[in-house]
């Protein structure tokens, strides 16, 4: 793994993050432990991660499935983790199956029958968030929240090497604080209507929602898991389109 002297910018952002995220659950009753922070690297050099690295975080997240094959190859510290965030081509689903951790946009029932052929080839197991679709945006994807049981309970039947783990969503791209918490609010709802249903081989406890912009939101609503980029590594360079969605 190469190395890099640690950024003082990043570990202070780093520190207000955590603090943020802290002082959030707290102001609704709840542990700050129950919640994660993954950080978000896509578009971000593997030098930049590498000093994130050095800080003690291991878990990142990836929008483009072969910019994580690159941060994959370039970075081998055992203890990393790769996530894959955004839209997945099943033509490179390899390299999602061969170098990542962990799938949070699983979202249609072709994909992970491809991943599944990939990770028997590969002898590896992955770990899933089914992408749940709560926005009205065009922009936004994932499975409807009426399909869900039936596409969850598929994957548990057809697909023995994803382990479904919990559920993601992106919410709408608002000012208005009352249609971005109806979003998290309905994924939230949604985890507690799947986990009655006690779906074989299947666990729901984690609720991947919240970014840089309407993390604290997140938080309020019952989110375990927070994905942020800028917020940890400020503004990127690229255009939005660059990273997100992929190949669409």
């Amino acid at each position: 793994m190469m190395t890099t002297s640690v950024s003082e910018e990043l570990r202070e952002r780093l520190r207000v993050t955590r603090e943020e995220i802290n002082q959030a659950a707290i102001s609704v009753g709840r542990n700050p432990a129950e919640i994660t922070l993954l950080p978000v690297s896509k578009t971000f050099p593997p030098e930049v991660i590498s000093q994130a690295l050095s800080l003690g975080e291991m878990r990142f997240g990836e929008n483009k499935a072969q910019e994580l094959r690159d941060k994959a190859q370039a970075l081998t510290h055992p203890e990393l983790q790769w996530v894959m965030i955004g839209y997945l081509q099943s033509n490179n689903a390899r390299y999602v199956a061969r170098y990542a951790s962990e799938i949070q946009s699983l979202d249609r029932l072709s994909l992970a029958k491809t991943l599944q052929r990939r990770l028997e080839l590969e002898n590896r197991h992955l770990d899933a968030l089914v992408q749940i679709k709560t926005s009205p945006e065009p922009s936004k994807y994932g499975v409807a929240p009426e399909d869900a049981a039936d596409f969850v309970a598929q994957i548990a039947q057809l697909c023995p090497r994803l382990h479904i783990k919990g559920l993601m969503t992106m919410a709408v791209n608002s000012e208005d604080e009352s249609a971005v918490r109806a979003c998290f609010r309905h994924l939230k709802a949604l985890q507690i209507e799947l986990k009655a249903l006690n779906i074989e081989g299947v666990s729901l406890e984690r609720l991947s929602m919240g970014m840089s912009g309407d993390f604290k939101l997140a938080i309020e609503e019952g989110s375990t898991e927070v994905r942020l980029g800028t917020a940890i590594f400020g503004h990127r360079k690229q255009q939005r389109d660059y990273y997100w969605p992929e190949g669409r």
